[in-house]
């Protein structure tokens, strides 16, 4: 897989070098003459000086060789019309744009941008449900926002002792893993709660308190 990334900031950056370590192929480009070359220094990828709106530069990174484009600086209108461009290319399966001002992402999106992301958004969401969920102990979002995967300490004194499947799975979630001595256990016929056990539930996202008060109330 080929993966040309526009904007070598902190997004770019911590992309490539997520995607490198994927043995994925980068190739990054970015404007700024300085940032590009410190970034050469950091990565095991190309890395471009260059306007990346521009055609003879897209050219110049093989684009027409690529499988997904990322347009990934902190300018809405750059990372648009990059992102445009890519869209002529029959060769890019998808293209991933971020947006820093939410209320261009329609915009994005009526120009069949596939994906848009907002790292601003995605970090408020994530704080929001740490401080109004504080019994989770982590917590990832999935499928658009529609299901939530938590871990959750057992502090429920009605469940010690009672079977794992005896309460999973029901239609709203599934008792995913139990943790013990550290070790992940799938749930089998004979397994246990016990107090202050790690779970990980699979779970809608609006059945998330229900859940939160039936395993730790």
């Amino acid at each position: 897989m080929y993966v040309i990334i526009v904007g070598a900031g902190r997004v770019g950056l911590n992309l490539s070098q997520s995607l490198i370590r994927e043995g994925i192929n980068v190739t990054l480009i970015e404007n700024d003459e300085a940032v590009s070359e410190e970034v050469a220094e950091q990565v095991n990828a190309m890395v471009m000086y260059g306007d990346a709106t521009s055609v003879p530069v897209l050219e110049s990174a093989d684009i027409s060789e690529a499988d997904v484009f990322v347009a990934a600086t902190g300018k809405d209108t750059v990372n648009l019309l990059a992102a445009v461009l890519s869209k002529n290319y029959p060769n890019i399966k998808k293209t991933i744009a971020r947006v820093n001002d939410l209320d261009h992402e329609q915009a994005f999106k009526k120009v069949g941008i596939d994906v848009t992301v907002s790292p601003e958004s995605t970090v408020a969401a994530y704080l929001e449900r740490i401080i109004t969920r504080p019994k989770v102990a982590d917590l990832i979002v999935l499928g658009r926002g529609s299901t939530e995967l938590l871990d959750i300490k057992i502090e429920n004194e009605e469940l010690i002792g009672q079977r794992v499947l005896d309460y999973s799975p029901t239609e709203n979630y599934i008792v995913c893993a139990v943790y013990e001595n550290d070790e992940l256990i799938i749930p089998q016929e004979d397994t246990l709660f016990h107090q202050n056990q790690k779970i990980s539930v699979l779970t809608k996202s609006d059945y998330v308190k229900e859940v939160t008060q039936l395993f730790s109330p």
